[in-house]
């Protein structure tokens, strides 16, 4: 039993080990980013001993926030991303609700048609979708990251699954109490899929937030730009310089960091909860 019990301890000494080696090969990077954006401009970043030596200034935020647009693209994905959260979570909510709580004929093919959106590879529907945007006149427009954004078929899947557990002995009462369908979905089954809800948001928002395909062929105008599509092309005008391009990448990556630390534990159970469904 002695025995039993040492190599229990030595596995998990081994596992920390393995994970904390893990946490290292992430943080570093971080940290070389970090200090790269307060060494001067023109300071040598690629040796260690160099690095880490002073001088250290803010200087270079300075000029990225006066000579990038760094402030407009970060408005425009933080509005985008949060207005395609707010209706992907809506119309998402509602489908699986339909199709949840809703009897209609064939609403299994409708399931499934939606299910089978999961196949479609992104990049072949770029060339339509463009067509259709141009046709509308939504080019150069929030409207074209947006609307293409909002459909979003594993979502429907999540809030289903879920909503499929819900007793209908709840939904009963509320019938008898004289409730219709869309107070039922407003009263019953959204707050208590919060946390599905909560991880499904986001996702959503990291991912609008790094979508680079789609808003690089929708944006052309500078001012309508998002961080991925902006950032990019203010580095491409320093080729050889790392100081500058480092600090424009750490005022861009701090929207995203504040969401994952303030919400890390909605998105650990909405990993959990993903990988049982």
């Amino acid at each position: 039993m002695e025995g039993i019990r040492t190599r229990v301890k030595i596995g998990r000494v081994f596992l920390y080990i393995f994970s904390y080696s893990f946490v290292l090969v992430w943080l570093i990077p971080m940290l070389w980013m970090v200090i790269t954006a307060i060494k001067p401009d023109g300071s040598p970043v690629t040796v260690l001993s160099e690095l880490i030596k002073p001088p250290f200034t803010m200087d270079n935020y300075q000029y990225v926030s006066e000579n990038a647009s760094i402030w407009r693209w970060t408005w425009n994905s933080v509005y985008i991303a949060v207005v395609t959260t707010a209706l992907t979570l809506l119309l998402t909510s509602m489908a699986a609700f339909a199709l949840s709580r809703i009897p209609f004929k064939g609403s299994k093919l409708v399931f499934w048609i939606i299910i089978a959106g999961l196949m479609v590879p992104t990049e072949a529907t770029i060339i339509p979708l463009f067509m259709m945007m141009v046709d509308s006149g939504l080019i150069n427009s929030y409207s074209s990251i947006i609307f293409p954004s909002i459909a979003a078929p594993l979502g429907v899947l999540i809030l289903k699954q879920f909503y499929d557990a819900i007793p209908k002995e709840l939904v009963e009462a509320a019938e008898m109490d004289g409730a219709n369908k869309l107070r039922i979905w407003w009263s019953i089954f959204l707050p208590l899929s919060r946390s599905s809800m909560a991880a499904l948001g986001i996702f959503t928002f990291i991912s609008s937030w790094n979508n680079f395909l789609w808003p690089f062929l929708a944006i052309s105008d500078e001012k309508m730009m998002t961080l991925p599509i902006g950032i990019p092309l203010f580095q491409s005008g320093y080729a050889a310089e790392l100081t500058i391009p480092m600090a424009a990448n750490m005022l861009a990556s701090l929207p995203a960091l504040l969401v994952f630390i303030l919400f890390q534990k909605h998105i650990i159970k909405g990993i959990t909860m993903t990988g049982i469904k």
